[in-house]
């Protein structure tokens, strides 16, 4: 490759889940995938805190009571539509793109 020339990176799509699933399915993937993500939090938290004990919490913090508040309404919704007697459909596709 010439030193001129540059690679183009094309999107990524990543299809985590698809398909139908009952209220109590539905809700055991969608609280599996918010506490990864508080997981994450807590630990990025954690290791940011190692490296410098000024670092400032409340990012973390936030974004964990934010996916928490979550969680509760899903859990809401998922009783109201489990009363229904209804299926649920779920279609959860990540784009992945490099940014400069």
């Amino acid at each position: 490759m010439e030193a001129n020339q540059t690679l183009t990176i094309q999107d990524k799509k990543v299809k985590l889940v698809d398909g139908e699933f009952t209220p109590t399915q539905a809700l055991d993937i969608l609280n599996a995938l918010i506490d990864q993500k508080i997981n994450y939090h807590k630990i990025e938290n954690l290791q940011h805190w190692e490296q410098n004990h000024n670092t400032d919490p409340k990012p973390y913090i936030r974004r964990i009571q934010e996916l928490e508040e979550e969680k509760k309404a899903i859990d809401r919704y998922m009783s109201d539509i489990k009363k229904e007697g209804k299926k649920l459909s779920i279609s959860g596709i990540l784009t992945i793109k490099p940014v400069d």
